[in-house]
Formats: C-alpha cells, structure tokens, sequence
C-alpha cells in the first residue's frame, strides 16, 4: 500500500462528522501520523493516545489489566477512549467513537505467542472488535506495522459509516470478528439517559412493582456460587431474586455493548434489572424496600471509607440505604485466601443493624469470578 493512497480515505474520514478518540498501545501507532497528517484532522481526531507502557495503560483503562495483547484489552480501550471523546467532543453524543488497538508484533526478542492485532471501536450504538493473527516470519516489523495501521484506519472508516476500506494483506490468515448492536435501551443507558431497564426472556419491559430482593453483581463469569446463593436466598426471603448488573463501576470503564450481551446471556429464564447503579444507595433508590443479597467480601467494600469521598460521605451513603427501608442478606466469602463471614467484620452500626447472616453451615463455596477468568 503505498502512501498516496491514504488520503482519500482519510479526507473522508474528516468529512464524515465523527468525532474520535484514539488509542493505541504501539503497534500500528503509524495509523495516528496517518490522520493527522490529512488536512482536515481537528474535525475529527479529539485526541491520540498511546500508553505505551503497562503502566501507562493501566492507568487509562483505570485499573489492572489481566491480558495486555487481547480483544478483550481492545475493547477496554475502545470504551475508554469513548467516554474521554464524551468529555471532550461537542453537539449529539451518537457521533462520537473511541477506538483502541493493542498488537503484539516483531520485536528484538521472538516471541512465545503468536503475533496479533486486536482493534475495536465503541460508539453509542454499537461495539466492534476484530481480531488477525499474523503469521511468524512471514513479514518484518515494518510490514505487520502496515498491516496493523491498515486495520485502525479501516476500523475508523467503517465507524464513520465508509465502505470503501483500504487494501489489506494476510486475508487467508485467522481472523475474527465480534459485534454487538445496542438496543435502544442500551444506548440510552450507555449515554445517561435512562437510569435502569429491566431485561427477561430475552426482551426489555418495564419493572415489576416492587422488587423484594435483588443481587448486584458484575457476574463475570456467573458460577455454581452465585446460583447457590440465588436459591437459598428466594427460599429464606420468600420472594424471587431480581439480578441487577450495572454497566457503571467505581473505579472502571463501563461495560460495553458485548461485555453486556455476554453477561446477559448466562441468565436463561430470569429477570436482570441492568442500571448504571455502580453505588448501592443508587441502587436503593431503584428498588427501595429490598433486601440486596451480597457475599462477606462485598459488604466490607460498603463500609470501606477508600470508596467514598470521606467518612462524611459513608454514612450519608449508609443513612440512604436505611431511609430506603433496605438490609442485606450477607454470604460468607473466601477473602484473600481467608473465609469470612458477617461476624467476622467490623461494620459500622448504621451498615451493621442493616445486616443478616447465612450461615456457612448453609452456605460455602469457595469459588469465585476471578479464579475462573484467570483459568480460562
């Protein structure tokens, strides 16, 4: 591909009225000279990043990163670099795109695995995350760096609505594509424009009036436990568990639009209530009344000043989630390597006096979400 046949994509690229942020961890890097070397850049291009370093990364995806060459890290970047361009762009907030790219690509030492690029972009409407591995010896850096810039700016132009890609080579090799549209509803949840929508049988509705008991959690994956869990307490509670899965976290990106049909699709046959609740008293607000079931590990965090802003703001939160008639059903949970129940925890009163207990006669499984992903 030789240089001079970038810009007529690349000028349409800025014509298309498409705000982007851009991301990429190094390996196909080119791709950011590519656009900004085109008259026309500052009608599309908000900002390019590119946190080389694991660090670096980190940090803009705001915590650890469990694989720093996947689709998945891809994706991740994708959202983050969607949410800064909500930050910096301007007018309908369906014209802006994130995208990331992560590669793993000919260095100065062979590499164990193979090498691969891994580009999405995130909209409001929509998740994309293709995936090519790259077959070892067949080019040198120079040449996989091409194929890597060439996969970012086609990723770019299909987000802007382009159908005429850039020539790429290597199309026998492994390829593969994921994608997610957003229901309207996801959307407008994405972009804060509803707070919560209930999802069943595969379908959206309004939610039931009330919801007795509800259980938060990110469910990534969901196992044995959480099902447990579920169970004991629909027979303690009497009263259907309503799942809650909230797009929004504390401290990281929102999930994005595969991330949730991924999580959605593990709950065959029962009712989710999907919010951007990432606080519980936020989520008190959507079910007042209800008893949340949560493992030992979970209530500690609610009662862990370092999630608030100061102690001021913990009993406010906790003063909420008293006003609103909820309590806590609270399972014991393996913490770092040790079992632990309510009584093992030193809560504060106002949380404390909200709280009751199962037993780990009744209950214990010592699985959890994060052991499963780190086996898989």
């Amino acid at each position: 591909m030789k240089a001079s046949s970038n810009p007529p994509l690349i000028e349409r690229i800025h014509a298309a009225g498409r705000q982007l942020v851009i991301a990429v961890t190094g390996g196909g890097s080119g791709a950011i000279a590519a656009l900004l070397e085109v008259p026309g850049g500052s009608a599309s291009v908000l900002e390019a990043i590119v946190p080389y370093s694991a660090a670096a990364l980190e940090r803009f995806l705001g915590g650890p990163v469990e694989q720093y060459c996947h689709e998945r890290t891809a994706r991740a970047m994708a959202m983050s670099a969607f949410e800064r361009a909500r930050e910096l762009g301007t007018g309908d907030p369906r014209t802006l795109c994130g995208i990331g790219a992560t590669a793993s690509l000919v260095s100065a030492r062979p590499k164990r695995g193979p090498h691969r690029v891994h580009v999405a972009w995130q909209t409001g409407e929509r998740t994309v995350v293709e995936s090519r591995e790259l077959t070892k010896g067949r080019r040198d850096r120079a040449e996989e760096e091409l194929v890597a810039k060439t996969l970012i700016l086609n990723a770019i132009a299909e987000s802007c609505g382009i159908a005429e890609p850039l020539p790429a080579t290597g199309e026998e090799e492994p390829r593969v594509r994921r994608e997610k549209a957003a229901p309207p509803e996801w959307t407008e949840l994405l972009l804060g424009e509803r707070s919560h929508v209930v999802v069943e049988g595969g379908g959206t509705r309004n939610p039931p009036e009330p919801i007795r008991v509800l259980f938060p959690g990110a469910f990534h994956p969901m196992h044995t436990g959480h099902r447990h869990m579920a169970r004991l307490a629909a027979e303690r509670l009497g009263h259907p568990v309503t799942f809650e899965l909230s797009i929004t976290n504390v401290d990281k990106r929102p999930l994005d639009f595969i991330d949730i049909s991924d999580r959605l699709g593990q709950f065959v046959g029962e009712r989710v209530l999907l919010t951007r609740a990432p606080h519980f008293f936020e989520k008190a607000a959507l079910a007042p009344g209800c008893t949340f079931v949560v493992g030992a590990d979970t209530i500690a965090r609610i009662a862990d000043p370092k999630y608030y802003a100061g102690l001021a703001e913990r009993e406010g939160a906790l003063a909420a989630l008293a006003a609103a008639g909820c309590r806590f059903l609270v399972f014991g949970r393996m913490v770092n390597g040790v079992f632990r129940s309510l009584t093992d925890l030193r809560l504060p009163v106002t949380l404390q006096n909200l709280c009751d207990e199962v037993s780990a006669e009744a209950f214990r499984e010592d699985i959890s979400s994060t052991e499963l992903r780190e086996k898989t």
